[in-house]
């Protein structure tokens, strides 16, 4: 076990914390950081790698657990709801009947039925961070004291290829839909040096919806890489104004190096520079080289195209790729469904989930990546037993569910269990601490490992959360 800037500890070479201490003095005089000391204790050497990539669909807005993955049948008609379960190709495991696809993907995946905390907000802090405690619960916008993203304490921790991101986000920043800025995928108290690679997302609709919010509709279209005056800082004038960005990208990269507006960009803005100057990643956002089939089989919306695009990015060499369900206005509230839940699921939400996701294991075994690909599919809370009289079910943080799929995760298992009308855990609790330290554990890390946060104070990477091992293979 390592604890980075923490307690006594010893890495698999031996380094105490004095020995760190040292390093950490090594550094006033120009040599080692304390970052880099942390880099080199994690991952740990010796420690097994199940996955080499890491995958999150989070389904902003808190999915009705009850009505996608645990439903109750012999619940009274207020609790259990319209829809029906169907068998999957587990034995004895049923979902929800508009998951006819998901439910044929099962013998791939561990199910949990027991996500627990407290964290009432529309905030993707949990899934993204494994935190769900404190101020930020109530935080619409992003600070410099968020917990870090796992994708940034992975590149802080040294992870992913070097010149690449370490990290993505797809469509776009959570909130971007809403003009806020979610916490969660950012590096928080690491530093915005941590960020990931946001992509971004022209919003094109085949109809105005008939009521606000909660008549989705569906967003067409796919993600694209930012354009160099999109770059915080950053104007196209300030680099050609005569010149196009394609043109600046694929015939004057030596030109705009030498530029003088280049050279004063920080440390954020260079590294989003860089990669626009780079062809594999730069490549990947083109989804005309798949084939037209690959493309319908994930589905012609943002959403179908972001998980195909995830495939891509870790292609080319990305370690970690989040694909948010983002709230786009009056055009559709995600999976936030305090009214109309039932048709919201049934004619929007589940079909293009229902579509993506399978198509994205099968893709990913196709191409002999799933084994080493770890793939999470959750939201940040579940929604309330009992429906409203807008035909809606409420906020419940109290319990939902984590599916986990591919790198280092044991097939065909369900674990935790909701009590009889899915308000809260009967069996195996589960916190976002868990998921996180169950991510790390599968990328080589010790969900143990500290890091400092603004009060140096140390944080475990994990919040106290422990590995899910009974899904482990």
């Amino acid at each position: 076990m390592i604890q980075i800037l923490g307690s006594a500890a010893h890495t698999c070479e031996g380094i105490t914390r004095r020995e760190t201490l040292r390093v950490g003095g090594l550094s006033l005089l120009g040599g080692l950081t304390l970052a880099d000391a942390a880099r080199a204790g994690a991952p740990h050497a010796g420690r097994v790698r199940h996955a080499r990539n890491v995958i999150v669909i989070n389904l902003l807005g808190g999915p009705a657990h009850l009505d996608m993955f645990d439903l109750k049948p012999d619940a009274p008609a207020e609790i259990r709801g319209e829809f029906r379960p169907i068998d999957t190709d587990v034995p004895g495991l049923r979902i929800c009947e508009h998951l006819p696809r998901t439910a044929r993907t099962m013998r791939r995946a561990a199910l949990i039925r027991s996500v627990t905390h407290n964290f009432d907000s529309h905030n993707p802090v949990p899934v993204l961070t494994g935190y769900a405690t404190g101020p930020t619960a109530a935080a619409l916008n992003t600070t410099q004291a968020d917990p870090p993203s796992m994708g940034a304490v992975c590149q802080y921790l040294g992870m992913g290829r070097p010149n690449t991101p370490v990290h993505a986000v797809l469509p776009c920043y959570p909130g971007w839909g809403e003009s806020i800025r979610r916490p969660g995928p950012y590096g928080g108290f690491l530093g915005s040096e941590y960020d990931p690679l946001f992509s971004v997302y022209d919003p094109k609709f085949d109809r105005e919806p008939t009521r606000n919010y909660y008549d989705p509709v569906r967003p067409l279209g796919a993600p694209r890489l930012p354009g160099l005056d999109e770059i915080p800082g950053v104007t196209v004038d300030r680099l050609d104004r005569r010149r196009s960005l394609l043109r600046q990208v694929d015939t004057g990269r030596a030109r705009a190096m030498e530029n003088h507006a280049v050279g004063g960009l920080d440390r954020w803005q260079q590294r989003a520079f860089d990669l626009l100057m780079r062809g594999d990643v730069r490549d990947a956002f083109d989804l005309e080289r798949e084939p037209a089939a690959l493309r319908d089989r994930y589905g012609r919306n943002v959403y179908g195209a972001s998980m195909l695009l995830a495939r891509r990015l870790i292609e080319a060499g990305v370690l970690f790729v989040t694909v948010t369900w983002e709230v786009f206005g009056k055009n559709g509230h995600a999976y936030d469904t305090h009214e109309n839940n039932f048709n919201m699921l049934k004619n929007e939400n589940l079909p293009i989930l229902d579509q993506g996701y399978p198509a994205l294991l099968q893709d990913l075994e196709d191409r002999g990546l799933l084994d080493e690909t770890l793939v999470v599919l959750m939201g940040e809370m579940g929604r309330s037993p009992r429906i409203n009289r807008s035909a809606g079910r409420d906020h419940w943080p109290q319990c939902g569910f984590a599916v986990l799929a591919g790198g280092g995760i044991r097939g065909g298992v369900v674990h935790g269990r909701s009590d009889a009308i899915g308000a809260y855990p009967d069996e195996d609790p589960v916190s976002p601490g868990d998921l996180a330290a169950t991510v790390y554990d599968r990328l080589g890390i010790s969900p143990d490992t500290t890091i400092l946060d603004q009060q140096a104070r140390p944080t475990p990477i994990a919040y106290g959360g422990t590995p899910i091992r009974p899904i482990l293979t």
